[in-house]
């Protein structure tokens, strides 16, 4: 009895392992997903791909653009609250001016920083010195000693127009040879990194994001038209990104900065030598001005233009809040027959001259409405 029901379980068990591996589906449908089908038509180009017009420039232009763009690291050390030294490192872009390796970048690239290197396209490292600065235009000068450099090609920016095509290449968030697309948006006077004003600024929807400031902006033949500068965020973001709105330093500006250095080895900024307040309805009201607008000044320098055309500082002291002013000045009204309502309309004006040049300052001494021709001279210059 025992026996037989031994007999009887191993024929079970042998009956279903002989189905388990001697069943085998027909249909491929049945097959398991990885099985590999029987065979695999795929349809393939035979012939090289065909560019539109569009494509063709696009192409054009960042071949030509590419190996004068470069990447700019920065290195700095700084102290946290414990005097521990903490290393910092910056990235920004740059391109090409001339074949015996001066750089063009942004003066907030490379401020503080105390080592330098720059990159080329062709994965080259080679160190590099700050030759000139001007924090007041965001702009900065190096030099590097390499061999076969492809300068950049440089137009104007007096006659862009909102709707010309652009190009952005650099080296945004380090990801080198960057390539991005838009069209002037704007062309308006912005406030710089430095808080100075910089005008005739081109506003661009191409994308511009942490690490481009400093690249090269393009026109559709290739050649530089601005300096990537500046990008307008969301306040909510945590992290700078492209929002749709750049500002790029018109390269006009940037030759007139170049050429001072050339001639003079720095950058020469036109000034009036003062030191001044813009002053609104409500300051007039309480110091008792005959103007509700107007640039107080404060302060002229010694032997500066200003007290050399015999405009007056203040011999008052007195306090707005926490910071010292001084009463009494002459209110600067107009200059050249434009109206005067703030510092940065002064500034401004200056961007418009040169050291040397002679405007006509409108002003009130008092209750008197009186002009005076100033000889403008260098702001770099602290005369005694």
């Amino acid at each position: 009895m025992i026996f037989r029901r031994f007999v009887l379980v191993l024929v079970l068990v042998g009956g279903f392992w002989y189905l388990i591996n001697h069943s085998r589906p027909t249909n491929n449908a049945m097959l398991p997903s990885g099985s590999p089908p029987s065979s695999l038509h795929l349809t393939e180009a035979h012939a090289a791909p065909e560019y539109d017009s569009e494509e063709l420039n696009n192409i054009s232009v960042y071949k030509k653009a590419l190996p004068t763009v470069v990447n700019i690291t920065s290195s700095a050390v700084a102290f946290d609250f414990f005097y521990g030294a903490v290393p910092q490192r910056g990235q920004g872009s740059g391109f090409i001016l001339n074949k015996e390796g001066q750089i063009l970048t942004n003066y907030h690239v490379i401020a503080n920083a105390q080592k330098l290197e720059v990159n080329t396209y062709d994965k080259h490292t080679y160190k590099a010195r700050i030759i000139a600065t001007d924090p007041h235009h965001d702009l900065a000068l190096l030099q590097i000693t390499a061999p076969n450099l492809t300068p950049s090609v440089l137009a104007d920016s007096q006659n862009l127009v909102v709707g010309q095509k652009v190009y952005a290449i650099g080296n945004p968030f380090g990801l080198s040879g960057t390539m991005t697309t838009g069209i002037i948006s704007a062309k308006r006077s912005i406030q710089g990194p430095s808080g100075d004003l910089i005008d005739n600024a081109i506003q661009t929807d191409a994308a511009i994001n942490p690490g481009n400031s400093g690249g090269p902006l393009l026109n559709s033949r290739g050649e530089v038209i601005g300096i990537t500068s500046l990008i307008a965020t969301n306040p909510n973001q945590s992290v700078d990104q492209n929002a749709g709105i750049g500002f790029a330093i018109p390269i006009d500006t940037a030759k007139a900065v170049l050429g001072d250095i050339e001639r003079y080895g720095h950058v020469r900024r036109p000034s009036l030598g003062i030191k001044s307040y813009p002053i609104g309805p409500d300051l007039a009201d309480q110091m008792g001005l005959a103007a509700d607008y107007g640039v107080l000044i404060l302060r002229v320098l010694p032997g500066g233009p200003a007290e050399r055309a015999g405009l007056h500082g203040g011999n008052q002291t007195a306090y707005l809040g926490n910071m010292q002013i001084y009463l009494g000045g002459d209110l600067i009204v107009g200059i050249d027959g434009r109206q005067v309502t703030s510092t940065q309309d002064i500034d401004e004006i200056m961007d418009h001259h040169q050291v040397g040049d002679v405007i006509t300052v409108t002003y009130l001494r008092g209750r008197r409405k009186l002009t005076t021709r100033v000889t403008l001279g260098d702001a770099g210059e602290r005369t005694a």
